[in-house]
């Protein structure tokens, strides 16, 4: 379940198709055109049946594992400015959307209810905390004045959205904010349209991302040629290391994915010079595509591993 420009996914169907799996590929936002159709069978076994679009057939029964990666949105059969649009595109919506997370046996990586609980910021933090991990302090709030004391208090202060922003600016591009070091003198009453995410900065020497695949997880340090606090902004500039796991994060990791019924998660951690692994966030459905070649493989070979066997 993704995009046509999805590459990250683009590894793992190469891998699969590959070993001889065979592959269905579906995206809503350009599939489940007014041509798709649909016929789902539920019953006292499960659910059964089929899903036929312009280009695939797929059999619900069938299918022994779910990769939900980046889809994109059902767009409708209509743009809803009619009360019969509306009805036919929330319908839609809320029909392909329950039978592909309602498939019989199947395993899911990750399902899709479970990623949207996990993107949550605050129960990603509390979480974290909670299995022994060293978090930054952070303040939630629509208060300029507890915004100003927290900045005040805590030293260099961070800002970031609480969830994934893709906004599109007005050359039609989409635009993203990167975390960005703020001052309390910028902080006014507008914070209060909005709940506001401000985190103590951490003296961070480097970054580190975990693919964590099941019972593996993948490690690589991220560092960067110059001063880039996000380091997401240049990617040019990163040079990747394999790194092993300290056996204390390897079990938060663990326990992080139970708690959250997860098969894969993104962790970053910034590494202070005293070699604290510091949490940052979890995105349930990260990237990992850009990392060093033989991490990489390894990281496409276990996702492969995992749908291939499905559910256990």
């Amino acid at each position: 379940m993704t995009s046509l420009g999805d590459a990250t996914a683009d590894l793992v169907l190469a891998e699969l198709h590959g070993r001889g799996v065979p592959v269905v590929r579906l995206d809503p936002g350009a599939d489940f055109d007014i041509s798709a159709r649909v016929s789902a069978h539920l019953n006292a076994e499960g659910l059964s049946g089929t899903i036929r679009t312009a280009t695939r057939n797929l059999d619900l029964a069938a299918v022994r594992s779910v990769y939900w990666r980046r889809p994109t949105p059902y767009g409708g059969t209509g743009p809803g400015e009619t009360t019969e649009e509306q009805f036919t595109n929330s319908q839609s919506r809320a029909g392909y959307s329950g039978v592909l997370a309602t498939l019989t046996g199947a395993l899911y990586v990750n399902h899709p209810w479970r990623n949207r609980d996990a993107e949550c910021k605050t129960a990603q933090l509390a979480t974290a905390v909670r299995l022994g991990l060293r978090a930054p302090e952070s303040l939630i709030t629509t208060d300029r004045d507890a915004a100003r004391r927290f900045i005040t208090e805590h030293g260099p202060t961070v800002y970031k959205p609480l969830r994934r922003v893709h906004l599109p600016g007005n050359d039609g591009t989409n635009r993203t904010i990167w975390v960005r070091v703020v001052e309390s003198s910028e902080v006014d009453e507008r914070i209060s349209t909005c709940p506001h995410f401000f985190q103590a900065q951490v003296p961070k020497v480097a970054d580190v991302r975990i693919a964590a695949v099941g019972e593996e997880l993948f490690a690589t340090r991220i560092d960067i040629d110059g001063d880039h606090l996000d380091w997401r902004e240049d990617y040019d500039r990163l040079t990747y290391t394999p790194v092993p796991v300290p056996a204390e994060i390897r079990s938060a990791v663990r326990g992080y994915l139970d708690t959250f019924g997860l098969s894969f998660g993104a962790f970053d951690f910034a590494l202070d010079s005293e070699g604290r692994w510091w949490f940052i966030e979890c995105n349930p459905n990260g990237q990992w595509a850009f990392v060093d070649e033989p991490t990489r493989r390894a990281i496409t070979e276990a996702l492969a591993d995992i749908l291939q066997k499905g559910a256990s």
